[in-house]
């Protein structure tokens, strides 16, 4: 039977050379974990290494599922009956009654409504089939302070929505929303960069989610 040779002590690494190595490998490891881990999983960027190498939106996206899955569990345990809407009376329109001479008849007029302005025509519309628990993420490159208007409408049923933006190393989340099937606004950019929404269907069928903004902007992608 072969036995390997004993080293020698001088061919041991010395106390000094293993601490060092210790402390080189607690160095990268801290190095990985702020640049690298801290961006992908939790989208922390301390030092914008994560934003370049493109780790802190994966990390946005991974954070924003676990809020959406820790506010469906918590609504399905704390779900109530909703309460029955209150049926309110219908409105009739004031009728102005005309001063009738004698021997004549005169027929009530009726106040019509002034008639609505019309609104401006959308500069964009896109159109995207969610299937579900399918995503999907679109993005305004806006300067800082430009305004944009939107209308977003679920077709089929309600979807999850997360109004956020991002750049020059800033994030920010404007607004958030579960079962809603429609909304419409302005959305201010806060600093220049990406501003956009996030959707994500939670139903258990197909919905059609159209968006259509104008405004002060640059150009409306598709991210996801």
């Amino acid at each position: 039977m072969y036995n390997t040779d004993m080293p020698s002590r001088a061919e041991l690494p010395s106390s000094a050379k293993l601490i060092r190595s210790t402390i080189i490998s607690a160095i990268l490891a801290l190095v990985l974990l702020v640049a690298v881990v801290m961006p992908a999983e939790y989208a922390m960027d301390p030092t914008g290494a994560g934003r370049l190498l493109g780790l802190t939106e994966m990390g946005e996206i991974k954070q924003q599922l676990a809020d959406e899955a820790a506010a469906d569990e918590a609504a399905q345990l704390t779900a109530v009956p909703s309460a029955a809407e209150e049926l309110l009376p219908e409105s009739t329109a004031p009728v102005q009654q005309a001063t009738a001479t004698p021997g004549s008849q005169v027929e009530p007029t009726v106040a019509m409504p002034p008639a609505a302005a019309a609104e401006p025509e959308w500069q964009d519309e896109v159109r995207v089939v969610l299937t579900p628990g399918e995503g999907t993420e679109f993005k305004m490159t806006m300067e800082e302070g430009a305004v944009a208007s939107f209308h977003w409408v679920s077709e089929g049923g309600p979807v999850n929505f997360d109004t956020h933006g991002d750049g020059g190393g800033q994030s920010i989340s404007y607004e958030k929303g579960r079962g809603i099937a429609e909304d419409r606004g302005d959305l201010e950019a806060a600093f220049s960069g990406n501003h956009g929404w996030f959707f994500r269907n939670r139903g258990n069928k197909d919905v059609t989610l159209v968006l259509r903004t104008r405004g002060s902007y640059g150009e409306l992608k598709r991210a996801i």
